[in-house]
């Protein structure tokens, strides 16, 4: 069962985006709104504390004031001091009906409602008995009963206050440790999120990338398939069609070289043999000049035959690269016979050629390791200098074998030696020669050289061009595709 999900790389990136932040929203107004809470019930706990111990304290104060004016009427008897006595009483009685009416605290009320009975109680002695009886005297002095139940009822306010207060401690230890709960699911749930999500980006983009490089690499047989979002699958289609249209222009490619090559084979076979006619006197003794002559056509009509050969087996090679036929043969011997076929170049150039060649009996294609030895050999010398030097060394490696070439041409500018092993690039180095290549001859060194797994680089020299070619013991056959 496929799980549903965007079908466009902007709806995934949405998804991924909602998927990472609503948490944290959500974890982010959670905590917020626990936070409000709390400082509303520590707000609401501190008014309660001061308004308690202000009502408290001024119940304490007119307590003791209505017990003066109480006790100084007692003594002297005058009709003022009973009309402050009442005065300040209703003050007793207004503060205390303050107190019940916003008390939320079912105790503190019936206290106050007990301390009211009291107060009524000491208020009737003094109305219904003689000033100087002993009721009112019992009154007064049972009056330091009534403050010391004040006192509790201050005392067990007190202790409701410290109550909160530790309960709101006990909220803010509950907050933190939810918060930190959140917060480690929430951080494992975001890196989940986000690594689900890079897999399925990553996927269609190292796909997309893949293809990419394939087609700049000029490798067009396999067929490019993108899995994801539609976008990204639109675009694996577009690459596809792209990958056919070259692939065809790369058959109409072969197929003209292959036209092309035989149209030339044939007149060139015929300035060929009319030239060796002419050299074996055919037509009569050739003047020193006139034979001068007819060797330089000769050669050149040789080096347009090989160039011409090298553009007719240009597909096939390209085809046949990635299948070795392998066999151990002599390394040392395979490059003499090479170096021996191009003597008369050497002469004709004055060219030299040091070689340091140590025996090393390798497993390889022969052929495919002469085409690597020949090509990077015409090419160094095709931009010698006259009188130039040409080294050519080879050593063992603990996991194969070592050949480099260099030359004292001009060597290959900067800009242009990413480029010089595509087929049929030719770089603004100036050729020595008449004919000039096809371009071709570094890119068959190339895949020679993949076939067998091995590589192939440039190294930095003041002068000329310097081919280093590292090849493994045993090649992997195709290792280059």
């Amino acid at each position: 069962m496929r799980i549903p999900r965007p079908k466009s790389l902007n709806g995934l990136l949405v998804l991924g985006f909602l998927l990472v932040s609503l948490p944290l929203i959500f974890a982010i107004i959670r905590a917020a709104t626990q936070m409000n809470e709390f400082a509303t019930d520590s707000q609401a706990l501190v008014i309660q504390g001061v308004q308690a111990t202000n009502q408290n304290q001024s119940l304490r104060e007119q307590l003791s004031s209505m017990e003066r004016s109480a006790r100084v009427y007692q003594v002297i008897g005058e009709q003022e001091l009973l009309t402050t006595y009442q005065e300040r009483l209703e003050r007793v009685r207004a503060t205390l009906d303050e107190i019940a009416t916003n008390s939320a605290d079912a105790t503190r009320t019936e206290q106050i409602r007990e301390l009211q009975r009291r107060v009524n109680a000491f208020d009737s002695a003094m109305r219904n008995s003689e000033r100087e009886s002993i009721t009112i005297t019992n009154a007064l002095n049972d009056f330091s009963a009534l403050r010391d139940f004040v006192d509790g009822v201050s005392r067990d306010s007190n202790r409701d206050i410290d109550s909160g207060l530790s309960e709101l401690r006990e909220s803010a230890g509950r907050m933190q440790r939810q918060l930190a709960i959140q917060t480690a699911l929430l951080v494992p749930f975001t890196i989940l999120v986000v690594v689900i999500f890079t897999a399925l980006l990553a996927r269609p983009l190292r796909q997309i990338d893949h293809a990419i490089s394939t087609l700049g690499d000029g490798k067009f047989s396999q067929p490019i398939a993108v899995t994801g979002p539609e976008d990204l699958e639109a675009l694996g289609r577009q690459l596809e069609w792209l990958r056919e249209r070259l692939l065809e222009q790369d058959r109409e490619k072969d197929k003209f070289l292959r036209h092309m090559s035989h149209e030339l084979k044939t007149p060139l076979a015929n300035i060929r043999e009319g030239t060796e006619l002419l050299m074996d006197g055919a037509v009569g003794e050739l003047q020193p000049a006139q034979k001068e002559v007819t060797d330089i056509l000769r050669e050149n009509s040789v080096s347009l035959q090989k160039l011409i050969e090298n553009l007719l087996s240009f597909s096939a090679w390209q085809s046949q690269l990635s299948d070795l036929q392998l066999e151990e043969f002599e390394l040392t011997s395979l490059i003499r016979t090479v170096i021996d076929q191009q003597r008369l170049t050497f002469s004709a150039r004055h060219l030299k050629i040091k070689a340091r060649l140590a025996p090393i009996t390798i497993l390889a294609d022969a052929s495919k390791v002469r085409m690597i030895i020949d090509n990077l050999l015409t090419n160094a010398i095709k931009f010698s200098p006259d009188g130039g030097v040409i080294r050519l060394n080879t050593s063992p490696t603990a996991d194969g074998y070592v050949i480099e070439i260099a030359d004292e041409g001009e060597g290959v500018p900067p800009l242009e030696q990413a480029r010089i092993f595509e087929p049929f690039y030719q770089g603004s180095t100036s050729q020595a020669g008449h004919v000039k290549g096809t371009g071709i001859g570094l890119s068959v060194v190339l895949e020679c050289v993949n076939a067998h797994g091995g590589k192939i680089s440039m190294i930095d020299t003041e002068r000329g061009a310097h081919f280093r070619i590292i090849m493994p013991k045993v090649p992997v056959s195709g290792a280059g595709h």
